[in-house]
């Protein structure tokens, strides 16, 4: 049986919509398994500052190798994302910045904007951010990339002692 990547996912309310939409699409996919954290109805009231941690912590301990947070514009839950350590997570509005957010970027985690972002094109930058690896096709510019990542890993150990 093929390896599956696990996915947590979760949101506040102004993301729960978008949220729904993405995880009914990981939920179809045979090579993912879908960890939702919540929020679990339109009418909760989860912050972003308490859903983000769910996610990066699932990280953290090994239970997910993906995350996915959606709030009103995506910005909170990426600020709140990056406070923990190893967790790389980047905004996405778009299908070209979710791929580019994972071959460039080496992001673990993507957010958007439930607000920004309908439903249908949030699974498409979905779609993109998980089909492609870090460096990919950008070969001619890995050695750069993965010589950026490590310096950035670097700055995380010095910040996060």
């Amino acid at each position: 049986m093929a390896h599956k990547t696990t996915v947590a996912i979760a949101s506040d309310k102004a993301g729960y919509a978008l949220k729904s939409a993405v995880a009914e699409y990981l939920q179809e996919r045979d090579d993912i398994e879908l960890l939702d954290l919540g929020q679990d109805s339109a009418d909760e009231a989860q912050p972003y500052d308490r859903q983000a941690p769910k996610v990066a912590q699932a990280l953290q301990r090994g239970e997910a190798e993906r995350g996915i947070l959606i709030c009103g514009t995506g910005q909170g839950m990426a600020i709140v994302a990056n406070k923990h350590k190893g967790v790389y997570a980047v905004v996405a509005d778009t299908v070209f910045a979710g791929s580019r957010g994972r071959v460039i970027n080496n992001a673990n985690v993507l957010t958007m904007g439930g607000w920004i972002t309908a439903p249908v094109l949030g699974v498409e930058i979905v779609k993109s951010w998980l089909a492609l690896q870090f460096t990919e096709t950008m070969e001619d510019r890995a050695e750069w990339l993965s010589s950026a990542f490590a310096r950035v890993q670097k700055l995380e150990e010095e910040n996060f002692s």
